[in-house]
């Protein structure tokens, strides 16, 4: 009895360990400052810059391969509808080509929160690629958190371009 107890105890001390506070089933919270996302009187709509790489990377050239977020979301906007537009024809009419979505987050908040911020921010480009048609096995959906920030420093303007989801072509 006494061996069962001190078991039973220990596994519950196991999976309180390593549970995590991190919600990955909730609504991710809104920025409260509306849906035109007012940033400190800075355009809501970071710049898109074109992959470097875009004209010997396996993609589609010209499009864009970067979709930003606002402050603690994982919606795609629809302003970057265009663009998983044309990745999604590229990937139909090629079905050899496969991708990986890169989700990342600002440097604000925890690491396991920004690692499932950043999966949750992937898996929504991943989505909305399957529903025009892309296979899901062309796609894998990866997150790197704060881990890899695209521009150094603090603040809206830095934090703003962190916040993204990159589609790289691996073949």
């Amino acid at each position: 009895m006494l061996k069962r107890t001190i078991y039973s105890l220990a596994i519950v001390a196991l999976i309180a360990g390593c549970s995590s506070g991190t919600k990955l089933t909730d609504t991710p919270v809104t920025d409260g400052r509306g849906s035109a996302g007012q940033q400190g009187g800075a355009s809501a709509v970071a710049p898109v810059t074109i992959d470097p790489n875009a004209g010997t990377a396996q993609g589609p050239v010209g499009v864009d391969r970067i979709v930003f977020f606002d402050y603690d979301s994982y919606t795609v906007k629809p302003e970057f509808q265009a663009l998983i537009d044309g990745h999604a024809r590229f990937l139909k009419a090629s079905p050899q080509r496969r991708i990986s979505i890169e989700g990342h987050t600002d440097e604000r908040g925890g690491r396991e929160y920004n690692l499932a911020l950043g999966q949750k921010r992937s898996e929504a480009v991943r989505r909305a690629l399957t529903l025009l048609g892309v296979s899901d096995s062309q796609i894998e959906a990866v997150s790197f958190g704060k881990e890899k920030p695209a521009v150094q420093g603090a603040g809206e303007e830095a934090w703003a371009q962190n916040r993204r989801a990159e589609i790289r072509y691996t073949r």
